[in-house]
């Protein structure tokens, strides 16, 4: 199963499951705004999308994911709009017979995410002004 979504909102992690009896990794990764963006202390992300553009592009990377590497199930969630220090803004849970090839998969589609799907964001200083991130980690 491959499933997307661009959400407004808090994010509701999607559950685990016990019941998979082939898969021995269910990788969960949940990407948090951090309270300092490139050494300037901020109060929030902004994050923006290529409204229909970005809900296509993150599909085609998640089946693309899934073909590239043996991965049974992807499962991602982005938030856009306002998200404050410490609240998720990513989250995405893949399941695989192995630990490996699954930590693999998750670190090369969230590259790929950052880089090929149409998602800005802004970072809003302490005072209120926004400012574009330019987080250049891998």
């Amino acid at each position: 199963m491959i499933r997307t979504e661009i959400v407004q909102g808090k994010i509701k992690p999607f559950p685990s499951e016990d019941n998979r009896d082939n898969d021995g990794a269910e990788l969960v990764f949940n990407g948090r705004v951090r309270d300092t963006e490139n050494g300037r202390k901020i109060a929030a992300l902004e994050y923006e999308q290529y409204e229909g553009m970005a809900e296509t592009e993150l599909a085609h990377l998640a089946e693309e994911t899934v073909k590239q590497f043996p991965i049974n199930d992807l499962l991602c969630k982005h938030r856009i709009g306002k998200i404050n220090v410490g609240e998720t803004s990513l989250h995405v849970v893949m399941w695989s017979q192995h630990r490996k090839e699954g930590l693999k998969a998750m670190t090369w589609f969230i590259s790929e995410l950052k880089k090929r799907v149409p998602i800005w964001k802004w970072a809003i200083l302490e005072d209120g002004r926004k400012i574009p991130s330019e987080c250049s980690h891998e």
